[in-house]
């Protein structure tokens, strides 16, 4: 029976050395979920020999090269880390912004908001203030006046001018939250050349035929985040393959 192949099947990563070379001793397999589409182009250099005729006497092949690219929907702390970033995750903890809908009215002396986080959240820093017409408010040291504000970011405690009392404020800030399953990354500037790596499971099946590719050494080049207005935000990955330590590149199976 022909064989075809139809949608674009599983796709599963799984670290195999985070960005500074060392073994991940018990790796997390991970599934590309909900992905949207893949592709993988394998390619080579064709050297071609030439004489005084028109068309060549000999080809050989020269360098090969591996590159792919998936569209996952699903997102996944796990997965960009294991595939891109490879640096030390906390587990648990997310951090997040408060954009204000809801006005504050600027309290009578003192003249000051106290920031709540929620979920028992804990307060960052500030990401402005605005007045009822999205008009930003100048931050200042100290003893503001009209239509400016200072804040002490230890605390999350907002100060505003005593001319501003009943005014309508929104006040946005950054916080950090406890979360369950949350991951949460400071990614440092490493020296060039380092890299985490993975392996790739690429494994389709249409009508009882199986399509399969395993990539053994893997190295992702790019990693997008993609916002839209009105539309899903789905990321993007591109990678490339390479041979491992013992010169093995990928194992492919295929039912026809």
């Amino acid at each position: 029976m022909t064989m075809f192949s139809f949608g674009v099947g599983n796709l599963f990563t799984t670290p195999k050395t985070d960005a500074y070379g060392a073994v991940i001793a018990n790796p997390t397999p991970v599934e590309c979920g909900v992905l949207q589409d893949n592709s993988v182009d394998i390619s080579f250099d064709l050297k071609e020999l030439f004489g005084r005729q028109q068309f060549a006497v000999d080809s050989a092949r020269g360098k090969g090269k591996i590159t792919g690219k998936a569209k996952v929907a699903r997102y996944s702390g796990h997965l960009i880390n294991s595939m891109v970033l490879g640096q030390s995750v906390t587990t648990g903890v997310v951090q997040t912004q408060a954009r204000s809908v809801t006005p504050t009215l600027v309290p009578t002396s003192p003249s000051t908001v106290l920031i709540t986080p929620p979920n028992s959240g804990v307060y960052l820093n500030s990401l402005g203030v605005t007045d009822a017409y999205a008009v930003p408010l100048t931050r200042v040291a100290s003893n503001p006046t009209t239509g400016q504000y200072s804040v002490d970011e230890t605390t999350g405690t907002y100060t505003f001018a005593t001319a501003d009392v009943g005014k309508p404020v929104f006040i946005n800030y950054r916080y950090s939250a406890t979360v369950a399953g949350a991951k949460t990354s400071t990614v440092m500037n490493l020296d060039m050349g380092e890299v985490p790596t993975f392996e790739l499971d690429l494994h389709t099946v249409y009508k009882g035929k199986i399509l399969s590719l395993h990539l053994y050494s893997c190295t992702s080049s790019k990693f997008s985040f993609a916002g839209k207005q009105d539309d899903y935000n789905i990321p993007e990955f591109e990678f490339s393959a390479r041979a491992d330590d013992l010169g093995r590149v990928f194992t492919w199976s295929i039912s026809e």
